[in-house]
């Protein structure tokens, strides 16, 4: 099985090595491999995992959740029902979050329309002015 370098891992998800140590220090890479030196190497599948695991802290899921689900996944087939309830929870989490901010954006279109509208009436005064 191919393996990749830390480096190479982190460019390819474009975030700092330092995030890849941070998140195995969490306990959400328990099966990473190393080299004879010591160095971390991430197979196609611990790749996989890392772009599951950024998805979910993109969306705020809690560290000891994902590590809760790292451990599923890990566990195998036998808690494909306990994954399902806590994606479902958690997607029900995100679409809340996004209403919340669905709103809060159309506050700032409200601003940025008054704003802009100060500002060409402005223009337009001050081109009247100048007449």
């Amino acid at each position: 099985m191919k393996t990749i370098s830390i480096g190479e891992a982190a460019a390819a998800l474009h975030i700092p090595e330092s995030t890849l140590r941070y998140y195995e220090k969490q306990g959400l890479l328990p099966l990473i491999e190393r080299d004879g030196a010591g160095r971390r190497l991430f197979s196609e599948h611990q790749m996989e995992l890392l772009e599951t695991i950024l998805r979910l802290k993109h969306t705020h899921m809690p560290i000891q959740d994902i590590r809760q689900y790292i451990a599923w996944v890990i566990e195998g087939e036998s808690t494909t029902e306990l994954r399902l309830e806590m994606m479902t929870r958690h997607k029900q989490t995100v679409l809340n979050e996004m209403a919340v901010m669905e709103e809060a954006l159309r506050g700032i279109d409200i601003k940025i329309n008054r704003y802009t509208e100060r500002l060409r009436k402005k223009t337009e005064q001050g081109k009247e002015e100048n007449l």
